[in-house]
């Protein structure tokens, strides 16, 4: 679709007419990706409404709190009938099981903490089907996430979202710059999810009151262990709880039930000091058990690293920037310093409790809302 240099440039960053600029919206089924689609139809735009199937139908119907589940495909289809856009239903479920859910099974019985959300934008949402808008000769793909996308003087940047208790950069931060030219956040400038919902009841959305998703979709009730045993039947082999010191202080019935950082349901209860999980040796099916001091960690090994920097992440020895290592802690002072093009070393200034290979360490600007990129904890040599 060419452009039209002497048209203003449009919302979405052509210079033409709404009406000539097709976009594709991912649409969960809930409300922020419907104010999404009934925004930019509003505007008069081509939209085209995509859903994707991730998981089992049947198992998705009784979850009401999953993203994916069967009731948001009918609540996706429901809002692109009332707002007059077509509306497509894509079965990835092949595609969802071999990059997202086999790895988190794997990752779990390998003692990490992975998050499956993150590999589902990477691999699924921000892979094939942003290749799947671009055969439907979508000019962009636009999604519900809170993040903001600014241009810069070297192109697309990612930004944090204006309100911090939504902002979702810790899970996209392994978009690249080649989709991020492609991909539109239209709600990342919002100070609150208020303002979501008062345009979903603005265009008579059906979903405008619909709860926030809270599980992820193929994780009924947050019960890890009981997908892993599931996914890998026999995979809860029982073992022993050890102390640092070498003690055996009791028994576990599989390393998968355990997480660093947990302090209750170990089941070793009468010691005279507080214990938590510092290590999880799946070899030896030993879940390692010590005082809160031994969770604090400075150093920090990174692989698998997208860098969303306007230098060259080996230009320089160290990057002097801040890291997030969970996704609901705030970013701290940290010094990168590359060891190859996509590994480093993550030291932080100040140490930080609970950190598990699994989990991914994001790049934030120190004294602005811009990210970096990140990459993936493990566990180094």
């Amino acid at each position: 679709m060419p452009l039209d240099q002497d048209h203003p440039v449009n919302s979405l960053g052509f210079a033409k007419p709404p009406a000539e600029t097709r976009v594709v919206v991912a649409m969960s089924g809930g409300v922020d990706s419907s104010v999404v689609a009934a925004m930019l139809a509003d505007e008069g735009y081509d939209v085209v409404g995509v859903t994707l199937q991730l998981y089992d139908h049947g198992a998705a119907l009784a979850k009401k709190g999953a993203c994916c589940a069967g009731i948001d495909i009918h609540d996706a289809r429901r809002v692109a009938e009332e707002k007059g856009f077509p509306h497509y239903v894509l079965d990835y479920e092949n595609i969802f099981q071999d990059a997202v859910i086999d790895e988190f099974a794997d990752s779990y019985l390998a003692g990490a903490t992975p998050v499956p959300c993150i590999r589902c934008n990477e691999r699924v949402k921000f892979k094939d089907l942003l290749e799947t808008a671009k055969d439907l000769d979508a000019d962009c793909m636009a999604t519900g996430h809170y993040i903001q996308r600014k241009m810069g003087d070297h192109g697309p940047e990612l930004h944090s979202a204006a309100d911090a208790n939504r902002d979702q950069s810790y899970f996209l931060f392994s978009t690249t710059p080649e989709q991020l030219d492609y991909l539109r956040f239209p709600l990342g400038h919002l100070p609150s999810k208020n303002e979501t919902r008062a345009l979903a009841a603005k265009y008579g959305l059906s979903v405008a009151d619909k709860p926030d998703s809270q599980d992820i979709c193929f994780v009924p009730n947050g019960d890890y262990a009981s997908v892993i045993e599931k996914l890998r039947p026999g995979a809860a082999e029982p073992g022993e709880i050890v102390h640092a010191d070498g003690r055996v202080l009791g028994t576990h019935q599989g390393v998968i039930h355990y997480t660093i950082g947990q302090r209750r349901g170990l089941g070793i209860g009468g010691l005279s000091e507080p214990l938590y999980v510092v290590k999880l040796d799946v070899d030896q099916k030993q879940v390692v058990v010590g005082p809160k001091e031994m969770l604090a960690t400075r150093v920090i090994p990174v692989r698998e690293i997208n860098w969303l920097g306007d230098e060259p992440f080996e230009s320089r020895k160290e990057w002097h920037i801040s890291v997030k290592v969970r996704s609901t802690r705030p970013p701290r002072e940290a010094i990168i310093r590359p060891l190859g093009p996509d590994t480093a070393e993550v030291e932080l200034l100040s140490p930080e409790e609970g950190v598990s290979p699994g989990q991914a360490c994001v790049f934030y600007e120190p004294t602005g809302s811009r990210i970096f990129g990140g990459g993936w904890i493990w566990r180094g040599y």
